[in-house]
């Protein structure tokens, strides 16, 4: 997870724990992001900031695209606002409803291919 406001990030965490998820991060910047993915761990999906202190996410989503990883965007942006390469994903509106996480979560794991 990506989230560079605390508050929301550990409100974020905790939802999607409370979901059954095992969070990596959150992470609040664009270097630690790329970090956090470009390992060996497997992440089988992921909530990412649009705009983590002034940098955009985009990288990072890409590389999840590449990756087969699903993700949803978590944005106060409106949907004109993000490249036209996302515009199938998945988003959370800022502010969001904690409870709406348990139904992205799920949504973004049915996207999961299994093997």
């Amino acid at each position: 997870m990506a989230e560079d406001e605390y508050l929301l990030a550990e409100d974020l965490s905790h939802a999607l724990a409370s979901a059954g998820a095992s969070v990596l991060g959150p992470v609040p910047t664009l270097d630690e992001a790329t970090a956090l993915i470009s390992g060996d761990t497997e992440i089988d999906a992921a909530i990412l900031d649009v705009n983590l202190r002034g940098e955009m996410i985009f990288p990072v989503a890409d590389a999840l695209k590449d990756r087969g990883v699903p993700f949803a965007f978590a944005t106060g942006y409106d949907q004109w606002a993000l490249p036209e390469r996302f515009a199938a994903t998945p988003r959370v509106e800022k502010p969001f409803k904690v409870s709406k996480i348990g139904g992205v979560l799920g949504l973004l794991l049915k996207a999961t291919p299994t093997g």
